[in-house]
């Protein structure tokens, strides 16, 4: 027997999944898990403006212990006994990703669409984002990471991101066939890959451009790594559009969020999920609370609520954000209201991200 989850917006879905995926884990009937967007996304913005809403309605810690719940879910379905597999075949972002990316099956389609824009809000690479994009071949998760680049299904198929490709006419078969499986991961592996396509790529996609990629992104500094960019579209001229758009996308974006972006990524690659979790909520705990800025604020009050489309970042330049500003996210939050993040006792041992069959 399969239980399928549909994720949307609603907050208190989370702790209903908590509650339920802990019941589900002891229940003998219950073999898979099931992980897909309502509507065919898996979150595309809606978690933020709750987020800002209910932070303006009432007191930062309110959002901040929400998302210690919504960590703490993205810890128990990585680290579950039972398999779980997730079906894109829409929008897959913010919190949607942070669930879903931790999954040992992750099944794109043709219509499936990835990013991580947080850094144009005013936000960071969260949910857990740091651990599976430094795991991501090359410096392609700082790429996605400081540009918020969109990707297709077959991109997210070819950089590892997703596990298998499978048409969408096909999803709900290979959907039906899942829900008859048992709990042995092998067998399921066998059933996807009978739906399974390769998926073509463009050749003016990212995925084929990964020497010039790991040439920009393995700078030391956003302010080396933007430099890098300028040179190649001044070298090339506007052939490769990824980049001139990777510019535009880093010139928009909150610059102390693109310096907490990176270091995140860069630190992930040497840290477990839990570290990268926890250091999640202390960073998102400091950006709520105001005491060192706002610019998660303006962000969302100018890209999603307000739409003027116009922020105003402090500080405004990328010279202007010095290591102590950045150093200062990482603080260990000391206020009685907010708890250290107590995550669920690991139900297997293994938390590795599974790199799909990435062809870079």
């Amino acid at each position: 027997m399969a239980i399928r989850f549909s994720m949307d917006k609603e907050s208190d879905q989370v702790t209903a999944m908590l509650k339920k995926l802990g019941e589900y884990e002891k229940d003998p009937n219950i073999k898979l898990i099931i992980l897909k967007g309502n509507g065919k996304a898996f979150c595309a913005g809606g978690d933020v403006q709750g987020t800002i809403q209910t932070a303006t309605a009432g007191h930062w810690s309110y959002p901040t212990i929400f998302y210690g719940k919504q960590l703490k879910l993205d810890y128990l379905v990585a680290t579950y006994k039972k398999p779980v597999v997730s079906l894109f075949d829409g929008v897959v972002m913010g919190g949607g990703a942070g669930l879903s990316m931790h999954t040992t099956f992750r099944i794109v389609t043709e219509k499936a669409v990835f990013a991580m824009p947080e850094a144009a809000i005013g936000l960071f690479t969260d949910v857990g984002a740091s651990y599976f994009l430094s795991r991501l071949p090359g410096y392609i998760g700082e790429y996605l990471g400081l540009t918020g680049a969109r990707l297709t299904g077959g991109e997210m198929f070819a950089c590892g991101l997703a596990t298998h490709f499978v048409t969408s006419k096909d999803l709900p078969l290979l959907e039906n066939k899942l829900e008859k499986l048992g709990s042995n991961a092998s067998s399921i592996g066998e059933i996807v890959k009978k739906y399974s396509q390769q998926p073509c790529i463009k050749e003016d996609s990212p995925c084929m451009s990964m020497e010039l990629i790991n040439k920009c992104f393995s700078k030391n500094t956003v302010e080396e790594v933007l430099q890098a960019l300028l040179n190649e579209k001044d070298a090339h001229g506007a052939a490769n559009k990824w980049i001139v758009n990777g510019i535009n996308s880093m010139k928009q974006a909150c610059p102390l969020s693109l310096k907490i972006s990176l270091r995140l990524i860069r630190e992930g690659r040497g840290q477990t999920l839990a570290q990268c979790l926890n250091r999640d909520y202390i960073v998102l705990g400091n950006t709520l609370s105001r005491r060192i800025g706002t610019n998660f604020y303006e962000g969302g009050r100018a890209m999603l609520i307000d739409k003027d489309m116009k922020p105003k970042w402090e500080p405004s330049k990328l010279e202007l954000v010095s290591n102590e500003m950045v150093d200062r996210y990482f603080i260990q939050l000391d206020d009685e209201d907010v708890k250290p993040l107590q995550l669920p006792v690991a139900a297997t041992s293994s938390q590795e991200f599974t790199v799909g069959h990435a062809r870079l």
